[in-house]
């Protein structure tokens, strides 16, 4: 398939600029893969359209305060966005400046701290921090790395509506934003209805909203994540198997994390970093349905729900959601799928 098949007409005030003033009011839009028929629906609903012994993964990063912004001893503005923490004084991030910083440049915090250019890797930068750790400098000076459609700056309230309430294990400069919907009345029931619940952890990189540049599908490389697939989640898979349940993921992350670690044809415990590409023609080894937002045109986020709904099902929703004027990308609304054949 090509990158233009994914395109689709989006009106620009349909782009969630901020979040509803509860998690749990968002629609849900659902989509049944094998037949394309579709139902709209509110996020509340979601315990109607899951059964007892079903299993929802969850990705439980959370998203650092990634997003630094400095200058130049000549005095010229940087932003920075961490990607990764390589160790406490060390990390790979992307920098925006008005000319490419070479080795040994100096960025100058808010507070006067330094940061030193140690190298390149790739299309990041290695930075070593002399004065103070990157966790403390996040906490000090760090922002909510909002993404590029989100055109205004991060308030005080995104320290905690763009993080899940059951995120752990903090990592991402993006957060997995199926998950944003969940509150605890929301979970509660969800255990009530007989709902197994595990998690895994996928730290959510910028590379997420890299466009895909080249046309031919098969010709893109994607970006690289950390996932980490604990014994405790290839146990419940197991266990829901064996009761007919279903495995239903919270995000494409979980999808690419539980796909990622089943590649081999069995799921097994997995940490280290994942490139994997699910688009239509993908065969899932583990996941049977997915709760997700809706995503950017022509992106691999669509094209990995196209391979899960069927590629003419979910184009086909997602004009239906165009026209009932859903709420797009992070802070919008929500979608329930299931996958179309094997």
């Amino acid at each position: 398939m090509r990158r233009s098949d994914f395109h689709f007409d989006l009106p620009e005030s349909l782009i969630a600029q901020r979040p509803l003033p509860e998690r749990g009011a968002s629609r849900l839009l659902y989509l049944d893969g094998p037949s394309g028929a579709v139902r709209d629906l509110a996020f509340a609903d979601l315990p109607r359209l899951v059964n007892p012994d079903d299993l929802l993964v969850f990705n439980d990063t959370r998203v650092m305060r990634a997003r630094l912004f400095g200058r130049k001893h000549s005095g010229g503005r940087v932003e920075i966005l961490l990607e990764r923490l390589l160790s406490d004084r060390m990390a790979l991030a992307q920098v925006r400046a008005s000319k490419t910083l070479k080795a040994g440049t100096l960025i100058l915090l808010a507070g006067g701290e330094r940061l030193e250019v140690a190298g390149r890797d790739s299309d990041l930068l290695r930075l070593h921090s002399p004065d103070a750790g990157f966790e403390d400098l996040m906490a000090r000076h760090g922002h909510v790395p909002l993404p590029p459609y989100i055109r205004r700056p991060d308030e005080a309230s995104d320290l905690e509506r763009y993080q899940t309430v059951y995120g752990r294990r903090e990592g991402a400069v993006a957060a997995p934003t199926a998950g944003l919907h969940f509150d605890a009345p929301m979970l509660a029931r969800l255990a009530e209805r007989g709902v197994r619940i595990a998690h895994l952890t996928l730290h959510v990189g910028a590379g997420t909203f890299q466009p895909v540049r080249v046309e031919r599908l098969e010709e893109h490389v994607m970006h690289c994540e950390r996932l980490e697939v604990e014994q405790a989640v290839c146990a419940a898979v197991t266990a829901t198997r064996e009761a007919g349940g279903r495995v239903i993921a919270v995000g494409t992350t979980s999808v690419r994390g539980l796909e990622s670690a089943a590649r081999d044809g069995d799921l097994r415990p997995y940490r280290g970093d994942t490139r994997l590409f699910i688009r239509p023609g993908y065969r899932f080894r583990v996941v049977d349905a997915m709760i997700t937002n809706f995503h950017l045109p022509e992106s691999t986020l669509l094209m990995l729900v196209s391979a899960c709904g069927g590629f003419e099902q979910v184009m086909a929703a997602y004009r239906h959601a165009v026209r009932q004027n859903y709420r797009f990308f992070s802070y919008g609304d929500a979608m329930f799928l299931t996958r179309r054949g094997s």
